[in-house]
């Protein structure tokens, strides 16, 4: 009795089954990276150098917006894989779109962000903190930046090739890397922004 169609389409083939599992092996060596660059921020967050401190330079409405982009395109891409795996090709490219178009928004208020911190006096030279503060942010924005090339090329390719295993098990495995982006972004929220605020 074959079992396949009792599993997502993802699934179904054993080279997707181990493109799923080697991803989840990538993310644990990601969650380090990001384990790291805040080990590093709590080490060094009270060193201004008489520099702006984060409650100086940290304003909640941007980062609010933020982080309601951030969540919203995580809600939308867990629709997307729903349309995947019902088979609904059209339904799934549209909430792909919407994804990465909340992922661009998000982008576009981080940029603003970062640009009106260096014109506070924040830069990567200023101290320790904004260094810190930086690279930590500058990294999650680079792996969106990533995020948003990436799911771009998926779309395309499903909207060629159609929803075989092959662009299920792709579309799911970047699911799970814009889910993580989205993790990594509420601890940045709770962790750097409120309590820097506090």
């Amino acid at each position: 009795m074959n079992m396949n169609h009792a599993q997502p389409l993802e699934y179904q083939s054993e080279q997707g089954r181990l493109n799923i599992f080697g991803f989840w092996v990538f993310l644990a060596a990601e969650i380090m990276l990001f384990a790291t660059l805040f080990t590093s921020y709590f080490t060094l967050e009270h060193r201004t150098g008489g520099g702006p401190s984060g409650a100086e330079i940290f304003e909640i409405t941007p980062v609010l917006i933020e982080t309601i982009l951030l969540l919203t395109s995580s809600f939308v891409i867990g629709l997307g894989i729903h349309a995947m795996r019902i088979g609904n090709k059209k339904a799934m490219i549209t909430f792909f779109v919407i994804t990465l178009l909340l992922g661009l928004g998000f982008l576009g208020f981080e940029i603003d962000e970062f640009v009106t911190y260096v014109h506070e006096g924040a830069t990567l030279q200023t101290s320790a903190f904004t260094a810190m503060l930086m690279t930590t942010l500058g990294t999650h924005g680079a792996h969106v930046t990533f995020g948003l090339f990436w799911g771009t090329a998926i779309v395309l390719q499903v909207k060629k090739r159609g929803l075989t295993p092959e662009t299920a098990t792709k579309s799911f495995i970047f699911s799970l890397y814009w889910h993580f982006l989205d993790v990594v972004w509420i601890f940045i929220f709770s962790f750097i922004y409120l309590k820097g605020m506090m």
